[in-house]
């Protein structure tokens, strides 16, 4: 069974288009602060990755938009990775309401980079179970 971390933003007035809904951009930055906020609840930092010298990076995004979302507007954002062999990993979110309607959804491929060979590592998922304290939130 797959494990979903969530996390909650308020709609800021900065984050919506001059037509009134989110901004792609902003809707992008909520699903980041998600997996950087999970990040945090498996007891990592992104100051604990450069000593470690490992770098997560996003390879691949895809949004689909399913609803307008308003400032002043609460959203929850889910993330559920998915790990198989090779270099990379899928994380799969959506962007809901607190009343469960669905705003957005996000999916995206990563992998996790060695920043002095500039190459990603193989199997993501051993190199979490290593570095995380806590690696339930990252489905581990």
């Amino acid at each position: 069974m797959a494990v979903t971390f969530r996390a909650t933003v308020d709609v800021r007035l900065d984050d919506v288009d001059v037509n009134g809904p989110i901004r792609g951009p902003a809707l992008l930055a909520y699903a980041d602060h998600a997996r950087w906020a999970c990040l945090r609840a498996a007891g990592l930092s992104p100051s604990d990755l450069r000593t470690r010298r490992i770098g997560p990076v996003n390879l691949e995004t895809t949004v689909s938009f399913r609803r307008e979302l308003l400032p002043g507007e609460r959203v929850e954002i889910t993330c559920e990775f998915e790990y198989g062999p090779g270099r990379t990993s899928r994380v799969h979110q959506e962007l809901r309401t607190p009343d469960g309607t669905l705003i957005a959804e996000v999916s995206g491929v990563s992998g996790l980079l060695d920043p002095d060979r500039r190459r990603l590592l193989e199997n993501p998922a051993d190199h979490w179970r290593a570095l995380a304290p806590n690696p339930k939130p990252l489905g581990l």
